[in-house]
């Protein structure tokens, strides 16, 4: 590992009629030498109970755009998430988040990665503290209207709200809490278009907490003899640190990554399981559950899970061990965040809101 050089980011706050000066952030990047990626031998799991949903050509907005509400499951594991906040559009001095990308929770605060689409690979992280929010026992809509009002209801809540600097933050869908360490973590998987990569490098930031913006970034190959892939879109951590993600090589099929993030150093395997059948078009999110000991593969309208504790190894998932949902919300499903006690967080664009489960195990 050889510490080569220090980023030096300028972003400029200045688009979709967001208003501010240019901000820079110094980060340094650590280079793996060694390959971050490790692939043995592989096998189909036909987890049939699992179904593709096809994502819709418009996504629909909010059916109560203003107001409470209900995605509920249509066919698989019962669950039904109910609106929670509806999130500010626009935000603080009319910046642009209305394109949220990913959620992450620590318990006391929903981490928010905001990535407008005008500002091309660059985003922000904005923090809302759920403790001073349900003190303040603000309505959605009260959330929803926090820049736009004067009322002292609004006023309040600014208090609840910390907004981080721009920074390069790529597709954005991977903010993540480590429930070990206590950090948060993201790729940064900048793209030229949708799924094209820039490069070959996998990059992972790691985010510091007080200012949410990126403390450094680890830059590394996940590549294995002539398998190799650029990077992941999603990620999640479970309790003892392990960090997973989930990829879609062709229509139907899903490989899971399992693996360490340490200070400077990345390593992932290619857990031996191959599911052969997805939940969805999109690689949206992915999500672990500390209270069932499962993660969540996250597309639109259509959610899998399975226990961690059977991808070890050579790994021991059956048929029986993949649970699914689907939802006939026709709604973009950003992300899914849990919290210790197993409550899931479900982000949702147009209008950007989250929205909270019925349920701790589905």
């Amino acid at each position: 590992m050889s510490k080569i050089n220090w980023c030096l980011t300028f972003v400029a706050a200045l688009s979709l009629g967001v208003s501010g000066t240019t901000t820079a952030q110094a980060y340094s990047t650590y280079h793996q030498k060694s390959s971050a990626l490790s692939v043995g031998k592989l096998r189909s799991l036909n987890n049939s109970r699992v179904h593709y949903v096809k994502a819709p050509k418009n996504y629909r907005h909010a059916k109560n755009t203003h107001g409470i509400n209900t995605i509920k499951h249509s066919r698989g594991t019962a669950v039904t998430f109910k609106t929670k906040y509806l999130l500010p559009l626009p935000g603080y001095h009319n910046q642009a988040w209305g394109n949220p990308q990913s959620v992450a929770t620590n318990g006391r605060y929903l981490y928010v990665l905001y990535c407008p689409t005008a500002w091309h690979n660059r985003g922000r992280i904005v923090r809302y503290d759920m403790q001073k929010l349900n003190k303040l026992g603000l309505t959605p809509r009260q959330l929803q209207t926090a820049y736009t009002s004067n009322a002292a209801a609004q006023l309040a809540s600014h208090a609840a709200v910390k907004i981080g600097a721009p920074f390069e933050t790529g597709h954005g869908q991977s903010l993540a809490y480590n429930w070990k360490n206590r950090h948060l973590y993201m790729w940064c998987d900048k793209e030229k278009s949708a799924a094209t990569p820039v490069n070959q490098y996998g990059y992972i930031k790691q985010i510091k907490a007080e200012t949410l913006t990126p403390r450094y970034q680890i830059r590394f190959r996940l590549k294995h003899k002539r398998f190799s892939v650029p990077g992941g879109h999603v990620l999640t951590f479970d309790t003892q640190g392990r960090a997973y993600f989930w990829s879609r090589p062709t229509t139907h099929r899903v490989y899971i990554y399992r693996g360490t993030i340490s200070k400077h150093h990345v390593k992932f395997s290619l857990t031996h399981q191959v599911l052969s059948h997805g939940p969805g078009t999109h690689v949206q999110s992915m999500g672990y559950n500390p209270h069932t000991k499962r993660v969540y593969l996250v597309a639109d309208d259509s959610i899998a899970s399975l226990p961690v504790s059977k991808l070890a190894g050579k790994g021991h998932l059956s048929k029986s061990s993949v649970r699914w949902t689907k939802f006939g919300s026709k709604r973009e499903f950003e992300g899914l965040t849990f919290t210790k006690s197993g409550h899931a967080y479900l982000l949702s664009n147009h209008n950007p809101e989250i929205l909270i489960s019925n349920r701790t195990s589905w």
